[in-house]
């Protein structure tokens, strides 16, 4: 007998605005589901101005549904109590998946929530004035999960061990890299030319952010004038200076474009939950330096430079060696290949086991 088709409801407020890793992570988990013939999959937006949007950036077959309702009224009413249901607008379903740290309320759905670090707990203090009540709704919603997901088993212990829950209610969901990532190419003349890109750059991708470390990479790139122009490429407010260069946020093409031309990668995060650019850049055949910590060791699998967090000396010689790296068609094949392992195919179906389990929990 054919088994029913599993009515999975998603937050898809992530994929609204500009998309960093939670957003590509929503939006590339959300287009694996939609292809499944055993998982229906709609999805709600928790915004008080742009849920109508939703409905225009899902995949084919994902249907919206959303509330014209803000989502700090929705938090602070969740602190309080199970109150409002997120059934009641967006219809029944057997799964609720918080996809971005926060667990919707539920009457009847199996709960399932993606905790994506634990940044949150560390530094709470540099959490905008929107999130402040973060930690807590963290807390509540791991405490009521039927499942929680995380993308590394890093992350997966600290939030056992940190929020106070059974590790075994804790399942391990990697992310995926693009396919297109492996066929990208440099950017041409003309994209170099539009992007005010150098020949020559070791290159930041992601958003700006106290934790990214950023402070301490400009002074380790600051100590080899030798070393090429440092370039971001993501949303917000990034250092300026001489040989610093942002380029804002990118579309998906022009970063692919720009990651494969760059000398080196670098992601110096205090901490990380994943570190996605450490894997597409593999797929692109640049080095990769990154910080010393657990989820980034165990994302990067040995194959890139790991520097102990704020060692401003080790970051510089690692930068500089990475830069001038020979290419060999063994530590090539060795990096796509370790990054082809990653597929978001495989993300969604640890995603949907971890569903079913929810379902069975509950």
């Amino acid at each position: 007998m054919a088994r029913t088709a599993l009515r999975v409801l998603l937050d898809g407020t992530p994929l609204l605005g500009n998309r960093t890793g939670i957003g590509r992570y929503t939006a590339s988990l959300s287009e694996e589901l939609a292809s499944m013939s055993d998982v229906d999959t709609r999805a709600v937006a928790f915004t008080l101005r742009g849920w109508r949007r939703l409905r225009t950036v899902l995949p084919h077959g994902v249907r919206a549904r959303g509330m014209p309702v803000a989502a700090r009224l929705l938090r602070k009413a969740w602190l309080r109590s199970s109150f409002p249901p997120v059934e009641l607008f967006a219809g029944p379903t057997d799964v609720v998946h918080g996809t971005n740290f926060v667990l919707p309320s539920a009457a009847r759905a199996a709960g399932v929530l993606t905790i994506h670090d634990l940044a949150f707990l560390d530094a709470p203090g540099e959490l905008p004035p929107s999130d402040r009540e973060l930690p807590e709704l963290v807390r509540r919603g791991a405490a009521k999960a039927d499942v929680v997901c995380t993308p590394t088993a890093a992350v997966a212990d600290a939030v056992a061990e940190r929020l106070g829950i059974d590790r075994g209610k804790v399942e391990v969901t990697p992310l995926g890299v693009d396919a297109g990532w492996f066929t990208g190419r440099p950017p041409s003349d003309t994209v170099r030319e539009r992007l005010g890109l150098p020949g020559r750059y070791v290159l930041f991708a992601g958003a700006a952010g106290p934790r990214k470390g950023l402070d301490w990479l400009v002074k380790a790139h600051g100590l080899n004038p030798d070393l090429p122009t440092l370039v971001f490429a993501g949303p917000g407010g990034f250092p300026r200076g001489e040989r610093l260069h942002h380029i804002g946020y990118l579309s998906d093409l022009d970063l692919q474009r720009v990651v494969a031309g760059a000398a080196a990668l670098v992601l110096p995060s205090r901490d990380e939950g994943f570190g996605l650019p450490v894997l597409e850049s593999m797929a692109c055949d640049v080095p990769v330096v990154c910080t010393d910590v657990p989820a980034l060791r165990e994302v990067s699998g040995g194959l890139a430079r790991l520097v102990p967090y704020g060692d401003v000396e080790g970051l510089a010689a690692a930068l500089a060696e990475a830069v001038e790296e020979p290419k060999a068609a063994s530590a090539s094949a060795t990096r796509r290949a370790h990054a082809a392992s990653f597929t978001w195919r495989r993300c969604a179906a640890a995603t949907v086991s971890a569903y079913r389990r929810a379902v069975e929990l509950h």
